[in-house]
């Protein structure tokens, strides 16, 4: 049954002869409202079945209650017709759309939190007075260093006619899991290039393009089974630069 709010006005919008506000606030009430939609579909039916006819018949008075009849003894069938038809793929366009945006919004908090969290890092980091446990320009020097602090091992690249320069190393935790904090210097500028075990599905769906956030760019990606976060602030092609050179590494 159609809504008493819209009922009187389901025949103009199926003529198209309501404003356009109020044909746009029908159509929104309809992607929720089984009744009403089923009842503008029926209207539709109905509209379209006459305008058809009368294209290849001069109809008659016979004619016309014949047609009369059917529509109203399969009014009830249409009415299920449309709701299956109309309604159903409204509620379930609407439920998507609900359910993409509470993922979306969840994965967007998800993903805030993660690189909030990095950020404080990086900064708490750059403010230490021993920003590095390890102090080397030398990859082979800084790899080794991390064996047995964390329980993975990872490849660094060779910076050799790059303007990136290698500072060191330390050990930082993530949700408690420990991984690898590297600096690295571009310009006047420092790096973070954080690695952690990869946590799966967890951050699957985050873009591998450089994101801007509190005032950092953010870059992530996987590899190996590790999950590579690139922080600084600097542009997301200086970012981008950086990390290509690490998922290059051998």
């Amino acid at each position: 049954m159609a809504c008493e709010l819209w009922s009187d006005k389901l025949a103009a919008y199926v003529d198209g002869e309501l404003s356009l506000p109020q044909a746009y606030e029908l159509g929104t009430h309809l992607r929720g409202c089984s009744g009403c939609a089923a009842e503008v579909l029926e209207r539709v039916q109905t509209k379209r079945s006459v305008a058809d006819a009368g294209k290849y018949f001069e109809p008659s008075s016979e004619f016309r209650k014949k047609i009369e009849m059917s529509v109203h003894k399969s009014s009830k069938r249409t009415s299920i017709r449309g709701w299956q038809i109309v309604a159903l793929p409204a509620a379930l366009i609407l439920i998507l759309s609900l359910a993409v945006g509470f993922f979306v919004s969840r994965e967007k908090a998800k993903r805030d939190h993660v690189y909030g969290e990095l950020a404080d890092l990086h900064v708490a980091t750059l403010a230490s007075a021993t920003p590095v446990d390890v102090v080397s320009t030398d990859k082979h020097t800084v790899k080794p260093w991390f064996e047995g602090k964390i329980p993975f091992t990872f490849n660094l690249p060779e910076l050799h006619g790059t303007d990136f320069e290698l500072v060191g190393g330390r050990v930082a935790y993530l949700g408690q899991a420990p991984g690898a904090q590297l600096i690295y210097r571009l310009r006047k500028h420092e790096l973070s290039v954080f690695i952690f075990q990869d946590r799966g599905t967890e951050m699957a769906s985050w873009a591998p393009d450089p994101t801007s956030m509190l005032s950092f760019t953010f870059e992530t990606w996987t590899k190996n089974g590790l999950r590579y976060f690139v922080v600084g602030d600097v542009s997301g092609a200086d970012v981008n630069a950086l990390s290509k050179l690490l998922r290059d590494a051998g």
